[in-house]
């Protein structure tokens, strides 16, 4: 951990790692290079049974196959759509972009026709690349009707299919990119509005994701478990590139179930296991209710939500080791805090950790964006190298996020101690995070007042004991219509957004609660709600 003991709420940048600007070709070039044999990437399957190997030789032979061939279809900077499940195609896929000046727009597989379309659309993507099915559904269908009309469906390529994926390899040369080099897209938002394009640059993810593992003690042959999704930075950036910059072994899940995970962990043997709070819980009870040793990991890592201290406890009597937490968002490649091995008590399990390296870290006060004192509520900002280059084409939202003097604001309220640990206590912005994902009310208060029997919607998240948050929808029913049953609006929505955005409860309202300027209170809902106040309005 950092000795230090700040006099205000600002944590100056610590070098306590190597820092180079690198890129994703170079980081390959250089493990394949000190350890050709060693294993990079292992594939787990469904059931959680091995599937194909790569040794660090065959991913950087087959990355530079599919950058070749990428290159071969696409002109430099092209946009390059990637929707589908943790196969290593999808890794390939990143790794070959990177090599052939690409970037990677990363899609939800779980996403339906319109909002797979508003990405496509947005990002300017000239090719979808899509495995076929994923967790029982179709993909291609759902592409071709997103991509319909637009630059994307001149490249619809199932990226499972190697005759498609490396087609035109001999006809493609590999590009020379820099550091600075915009490498991934991926879709985020704030509290208005449809979701935003976060710009990623490989100096960025590849330094920040290298420098977390570091602080986990995390390296060579150190075998790494990857449930995250890859359309996610937790997955594409912490777990991949992060192992493979330190010398680790992927093992790509690639589809979760608590009870195969659990079974790998025990023939695996690995060092590692990475997962949101929901995972991490489910692949204990899965352990413990299947008499599997999953006693073998000794680095346990979660991020996207504040883990309950009661799984940290947990975690410790089946694992042996606590749960080590990383704070971060899209917009920061993701990192911005994390927790040592080290840390005890308080600052283990009711704190995001200290800031991570080579990057500013402020709690700053939202009235004035003056830096607060030690302990005191704030806006946590951060500035640093692995910020991203701004939102995709919305230079509004990029300056509403990024002040004029260089500190991207995350949103959420927290404080720093003088030791450096810093705590969330709340939220700006009302992003729910369900299990680690982050949904928007905007988006889903649009879909909801579609439906004619609503004449006003808040969305807003409430507590939940497995998934930290889930979503509730406060309706107002419009004058002269009927009130539709929960089945109704459950069908309605799922017509119009994807299953996790389905609101868990349906509340109607005689009145919202308002602001003095006539916005609706929508923490106060949540709060009335929590404490059963708004039961059978």
């Amino acid at each position: 951990m950092y000795e230090l003991d700040l006099k205000e709420a600002f944590c100056p940048a610590q070098a306590d790692t190597e820092y180079k600007k690198r890129t994703i070709e170079g980081v390959l070039r250089e493990q394949a290079e000190a350890r050709p044999d060693a294993l990079a990437m292992r594939e787990l399957l469904e059931d959680g049974s091995a599937g194909r190997d790569w040794t660090y030789a065959e991913l950087l032979a087959d990355a530079e196959r599919a950058g070749r061939a990428l290159a071969s279809r696409h002109p430099k900077a092209t946009r390059i759509a990637v929707m589908g499940g943790n196969c290593p195609e999808w890794v390939l896929l990143q790794m070959g972009a990177a090599m052939a000046g690409l970037v990677v727009v990363t899609v939800n597989p779980s996403f339906i026709a319109r909002e797979v379309r508003y990405v496509l659309d947005q990002s300017g993507s000239g090719a979808v690349y899509y495995q076929p099915n994923v967790r029982g559904s179709a993909l291609r269908p759902i592409v071709d009707e997103a991509a319909a009309g637009l630059a994307a469906s001149d490249f619809v390529i199932d990226m499972t299919d190697h005759g498609e994926l490396f087609a035109g390899e001999k006809d493609g040369e590999l590009r020379e990119t820099g550091p600075h080099d915009i490498v991934m897209i991926q879709y985020t938002s704030g509290t208005t509005g449809f979701p935003k394009g976060v710009l990623l640059h490989q100096h960025g993810l590849v330094q920040s994701n290298k420098d977390i593992l570091e602080r986990w003690g995390i390296g060579v042959g150190d075998k790494v478990t990857c449930p995250f999704p890859l359309f996610h930075t937790a997955g594409s950036a912490v777990c991949v590139l992060g192992t493979f910059s330190r010398g680790g072994t992927l093992l790509l899940v690639s589809l979760f179930d608590p009870v195969a995970v659990a079974k790998a962990i025990e023939r695996e043997q690995p060092e590692v296991l990475g997962g949101v709070a929901t995972m991490l819980f489910a692949i204990m009870e899965a352990a413990k209710a299947t008499g599997t040793d999953v006693s073998c990991v000794r680095t346990v890592l979660s991020g996207g939500a504040m883990v309950p201290p009661e799984l940290n406890r947990a975690a410790q009597k089946v694992f042996g080791v606590p749960i080590l937490i990383v704070y971060g968002q899209t917009e920061t490649s993701p990192a911005i805090t994390g927790a040592w091995p080290t840390d005890t008590g308080a600052e283990l399990l009711e704190t995001i950790g200290q800031p991570c390296s080579h990057m500013e870290v402020s709690i700053r006060r939202p009235s004035d964006n003056s830096v607060c004192a030690i302990d005191e509520q704030g806006e946590i900002c951060m500035r640093g190298f692995n910020m991203m280059a701004g939102y995709n084409d919305n230079p509004a939202a990029t300056a509403e996020t990024i002040d004029k003097d260089g500190w991207l604001h995350t949103g959420d309220l927290g404080s720093i101690s003088a030791r450096g640990y810093v705590k969330i206590t709340g939220r700006v912005k009302e992003m729910i995070i369900r299990g680690g994902e982050n949904l928007f009310p905007a988006e889903i208060e649009a879909a909801m007042i579609e439906h004619p029997a609503i004449a006003e919607v808040a969305v807003a998240g409430v507590p939940d004991q497995k998934w930290g948050e889930i979503v509730a929808c406060f309706m107002r029913l419009a004058e002269g219509t009927e009130r539709p049953s929960d089945d109704d609006l459950k069908t309605f929505v799922r017509e119009r957004l994807s299953p996790q955005k389905t609101p868990a409860h349906w509340v109607w309202m005689k009145e919202f609660p308002l602001t003095g300027s006539g916005k609706i209170r929508k923490f106060q809902l949540a709060e009335d709600f929590a404490k059963g106040a708004l039961a059978g309005t």
